[in-house]
């Protein structure tokens, strides 16, 4: 026993580096829990599916099976390895919701929302439009009655005050654009 205190004990205090250590992993990944085998340093799994998240390996591993899973990270560069994981725990997912369509399902219906916000779109557009032409033509009609209604006037001063008006209520910019155009 002091043999062990001593080696111990004296390589804590040599300046030297110790010889590198095998890192012990001191909690194996959902992964490898579930599937009940040893998670290893190296284990592909481990960055992906941590051991406080077991749900979303095994939602994964319900639709796609563990050796597809490995198989697929093994084929990826590890850059896009963590984006293949989220796409498959997002497919595994909508699969539970949907297991006809899955993923399909969810883009159509989107797509769907997507074309009926459009359709509003273009009628409020259209609906603004209309509204603008009405603006602009109730400025005219009361341009021209102004202009006809006080012939000692000038029609600079009719014109005036048809852009008094307008600026008290907010109607210069549709006036401007109507006459100048």
């Amino acid at each position: 026993m002091e043999s062990i205190d001593t080696t111990l004990t004296s390589q804590s205090l040599s300046s030297s580096p110790s010889p590198p250590r095998q890192s012990v992993v001191l909690s194996p990944c959902a992964a490898c829990k579930m599937l009940r085998r040893r998670c290893v340093e190296k284990c592909i799994l481990a960055p992906y599916f941590p051991p406080n998240d077991p749900l979303k390996f095994t939602t994964a591993h319900r639709l796609f099976g563990a050796s597809n899973i490995i198989k697929l990270l093994q084929e990826l560069p590890e850059s896009q390895r963590a984006d293949a994981v989220s796409s498959i725990v997002y497919e595994a997912k909508a699969r539970l919701r949907d297991p006809v369509y899955g993923c399909a399902g969810t883009i159509c219906q989107l797509q769907h929302q997507v074309s009926e916000l459009q359709e509003q779109l273009a009628k409020a557009q259209a609906e603004l439009v209309n509204m603008h032409r009405q603006q602009a033509e109730l400025m005219t009609l009361v341009w021209m009655e102004m202009s006809q209604s006080s012939p000692t006037s000038s029609p600079q001063q009719s014109l005036d005050t048809i852009i008094n008006f307008q600026d008290e209520n907010n109607f210069g910019y549709l006036w401007e654009q109507h006459l100048w155009t």
